[in-house]
């Protein structure tokens, strides 16, 4: 009689993928994987947009060597090092990190939900309603009362309800969401500019000069809300995220899983509202910083959907980067942020919207 040789176990459909690790902690009960490649990701970008950072900041009329930023931002320095990095270019450097890591994680949060790598804020209405209340607040004197910060969050959040409410048909997906923003967003621009038109000489120059996206003249009264507004809302998208990859897998698989599916979409549009919102009214609508940040961490990390924490360092590196490059390519013109990564965004746009047709998804 001859015994079958037993048949090898199936794997386990909890195994991790090959590469990460898991661990598992007694106190607090707190259990994950580890994604090596990720980490060290993460780590690269944190260093390069620090060193990007102080390089920003040594630059100027009075350059500054960065053993000498270095120094400044640990406390360090005589009193004129001191008052020109901590007091004259660190917030305008801060500015430029913080918007670019909340442009950076809003634009993971949307591509993830809407499972389409061409959802960012700039694309589906999102900056264009909070640019338009802060241009009206610019232009017809509102600026008086409510704040940027205020009319930007104010103009975002209109902004996505109304997208929300016009895509809902007993519930919404990430297709209508796509498609209805593209439409407001265009409604936005449009007042946008009649507002300008209406304007005077003066208030239409200021608001084309925040149009554009710019970090000049920026100073520490907006660098406290934009902070305040990232250390809440930030969390709170790193904490739906595990709801958030199971919207990759349709919304009947999420809600056979357990996912709120509805409640969840609302959760995270109302996130990266917000963090749109506040990083508009510090800096303006910077272009394409949260529809090329999640793409490029997303393939820098090699994983199935764009990490957020990865996506935020790629943004504060993209913003950073383009700011540096605006203030040192034409040595006599000090040009937008804007305008920079308008001109590197546009062919990451070209490239993802040829990926989309190859694979026959349409955009």
């Amino acid at each position: 009689m001859t015994m079958a040789s037993p048949s090898p176990a199936p794997p386990s459909a909890a195994a991790p993928p090959a590469g990460h690790r898991t661990f598992r902690l007694a106190v607090p009960p707190v259990s994950g994987v580890l994604r090596p490649r990720l980490l060290a990701v993460c780590a690269f970008l944190t260093v390069a947009a620090f060193l990007v950072l102080c390089w920003g900041v040594s630059i100027g009329d009075y350059p500054i060597g960065l053993p000498s930023v270095a120094g400044a931002l640990a406390g360090y320095g005589d009193p004129g090092t001191l008052l020109v990095v901590r007091g004259l270019r660190l917030p305008r450097a801060l500015i430029g990190a913080l918007a670019g890591v909340a442009f950076g994680v809003s634009g993971a949060v949307f591509q993830t939900m809407t499972r389409n790598p061409l959802a960012s804020p700039d694309m589906i209405g999102l900056t264009q309603g909070a640019g338009v209340a802060v241009v009206a607040g610019i232009v017809l004197g509102w600026d008086a009362g409510p704040g940027p910060q205020a009319l930007g969050l104010l103009g975002a959040l209109a902004t996505g309800l109304l997208v929300y409410v016009l895509a809902w048909r007993r519930g919404t997906t990430g297709h209508r969401l796509v498609l209805v923003g593209i439409g407001v967003s265009w409604i936005c621009t449009s007042a946008t500019d009649y507002l300008v038109a209406k304007g005077g000489r003066f208030q239409a120059q200021a608001a084309l000069g925040w149009l554009v996206g710019n970090l000049n003249g920026r100073g520490w009264d907006q660098v406290g809300p934009l902070a305040l507004a990232m250390a809440v809302l930030v969390p709170v998208a790193l904490a739906l995220g595990r709801l958030t990859r199971t919207l990759q897998l349709g919304d009947d698989v999420a809600a056979g899983l357990g996912t709120p599916v509805q409640r969840v979409r609302l959760a995270l549009l109302l996130t990266g509202v917000g963090l749109v919102a506040f990083a508009t009214a510090a800096a303006g609508p910077i272009v394409f910083a949260a529809l090329a940040a999640p793409q490029i961490a997303q393939r820098l990390a090699r994983t199935a959907w764009p990490p957020p924490v990865a996506s935020g360092l790629t943004g504060a590196l993209v913003v950073l980067s383009s700011d540096l490059l605006a203030r040192e390519l034409l040595p006599s013109t000090e040009l937008p942020v804007g305008i920079v990564t308008g001109v590197l965004g546009a062919p990451v746009l070209l490239w993802l919207l040829i990926r989309a047709d190859r694979a026959g998804s349409g955009g």
